[in-house]
């Protein structure tokens, strides 16, 4: 049985060596002497010691922490993601620092500062600058989430320019639909950057004519109840359909489209991208593209703790995940099975 009160001098006492010698033989590294090893492990195993996490960890110049940096916590989309790299960094017994910027201007100092508290970093694509990525780098090992990071930098990322001009190819051959519109500001955003380019890829493939630029909104509920103002005032044309960056958008436009006695999809065809559960449980269920949003996180806190294990080590290379197109009623299908939709 572990004994949580005997201390490693308290087990070095009684083995007749130094402290030094008990965390050698505990952390089996360094050179020990049979005879010294014997002594220390009866010691470690008569009185049940088992080496404190935490103090290994200041040993090794370690905080016992991984550091989280996002733009914002507002929607269900970084909830997931907090899960996901929980799920990998609580098993691994290192406490998990979350760092809100809100895209304020001194962003980069904060996750600076941060990197100097912590033993290594996700950051969200498009949080902080790509020179201060690179600083950061020198510090910990550091994995960019939802995007690509300057130089050799690790990145974990959903697959978004080809799911999304699958979705919109259906819109436009399987519903024979036109004047589409992209709901969602690129600037600042790679994977909404990748979602405009999906859209626009799909026009061109079918010779068709794209807008010219995305209808400019945030990423929350209200930005979509917003743009859905914008598009259903009656100045503009009305679009066949929407095609929204992400489902907290889609879902604000499902809001203000209904709010204005219009039928979804009869009158107005609405799709999102993530598939957040609330997707589903609307009326009309939204037609979305599923990313792992958790698994995103989870395998950017595996690169992480896979460097922090190896002193000297760096994360490097581009991992992208696929996603699913799930077909809905908000676009006139059906609902997908559950195992359906077109991998991409």
């Amino acid at each position: 049985m572990s004994n949580s009160r005997m201390t490693v001098r308290e087990i070095a006492r009684l083995a007749g060596v130094s402290v030094a010698t008990v965390s050698r033989v505990s952390n089996g590294t360094g050179q020990v002497s049979e005879e010294m090893r014997r002594r220390v492990l009866e010691a470690i195993e008569k009185h049940g010691y088992r080496p404190d996490h935490l103090g290994r960890a200041l040993a090794a110049g370690r905080h016992g922490a991984l550091g989280l940096v996002f733009p914002g916590l507002s929607g269900p989309y970084f909830t997931e993601l907090i899960q996901g790299f929980e799920s990998e960094g609580v098993p691994s017994r290192a406490s998990v620092h979350i760092l809100c910027t809100h895209l304020r201007s001194d962003s980069d100092d904060q996750a600076l500062e941060m990197g100097r508290r912590v033993d290594g970093m996700a950051v969200i694509g498009g949080t902080i600058s790509d020179h201060a990525l690179l600083r950061l780098a020198e510090i910990v090992p550091v994995v960019v989430v939802a995007g690509e990071g300057p130089g050799d930098i690790a990145s974990v990322r959903a697959e978004n320019v080809a799911s999304t001009a699958a979705l919109t190819r259906h819109l436009l051959v399987d519903h024979d639909l036109r004047d589409l519109v992209f709901v969602g500001n690129p600037e600042g955003s790679p994977d909404v950057s990748e979602r405009w380019a999906g859209f626009r890829q799909a026009h061109h493939d079918l010779g068709i004519a794209p807008p010219n630029e995305p209808v400019a909104t945030g990423l929350q509920q209200a930005d979509g109840v917003l743009a859905a103002e914008r598009l259903l005032a009656g100045h503009l044309p009305q679009p066949g359909a929407v095609v929204c960056a992400n489902d907290e958008t889609a879902l604000g436009m499902l809001v203000g489209a209904l709010g204005r006695g219009l039928r979804v999809p009869q009158d107005l065809v609405i799709t999102g991208f993530d598939d957040v559960p609330t997707a589903a449980l609307v009326t009309p269920a939204l037609t979305t593209v599923r990313q792992p949003v958790r698994e995103l996180a989870a395998e950017a806190a595996r690169l992480i703790l896979g460097a922090v294990g190896q002193p000297g080590s760096t994360p490097t290379g581009s991992l992208v995940l696929p996603t699913e197109l799930v077909l809905r009623s908000s676009c006139g299908c059906p609902a997908s099975p559950p195992t359906g939709g077109t991998r991409t």
